[in-house]
């Protein structure tokens, strides 16, 4: 890459910083849809004391399949970014920049697929629970 060396560290940096935003993706999609899960049924079961859960159960079988979605595609992404058997350079693994990009990749995979777990986990609750009582 041409340009001079401020361009090039700048271009890096915007790299390194896109590339932490997808480690963080994951598991904050993963949170937001436990928090929500959660507080969205105390406040169903508050407000409705006697009566069925199915609009809740509903609602938060859509949320689930919204956060497996969004995980998925920053999953996608991340192996995307990973791409390790395209350019790698078996005979030279040393630790340059692109390196650590690909690494930062790796990890916001397998954050992925963890959250990924955590959701369909939170989730199954909204299979199971059929009454507030």
């Amino acid at each position: 890459m041409g340009g001079t060396p401020q361009e090039q560290e700048g271009r890096e940096f915007a790299e390194e910083k896109s590339s932490l935003w997808l480690i963080a993706l994951g598991p904050l999609v993963w949170a937001a849809h436990f928090a929500l899960s959660y507080a969205s049924v105390a406040v169903f079961c508050a407000r409705l004391a006697e009566g069925s859960l199915l609009p809740w159960r509903l609602g938060s079988a859509a949320l689930t399949a919204l956060a497996l979605a969004l995980i998925a595609g920053i999953g996608w992404r991340a192996w995307k970014q990973w791409d390790l058997l395209s350019d790698y350079e078996w005979s030279q693994p040393d630790a340059t920049g692109e390196h650590r990009h690909e690494f930062l990749g790796h990890a916001a995979l397998l954050l992925c697929g963890a959250s990924f777990i955590g959701v369909l986990y939170a989730g199954l609750p909204a299979l199971f629970i059929e009454t507030c009582r």
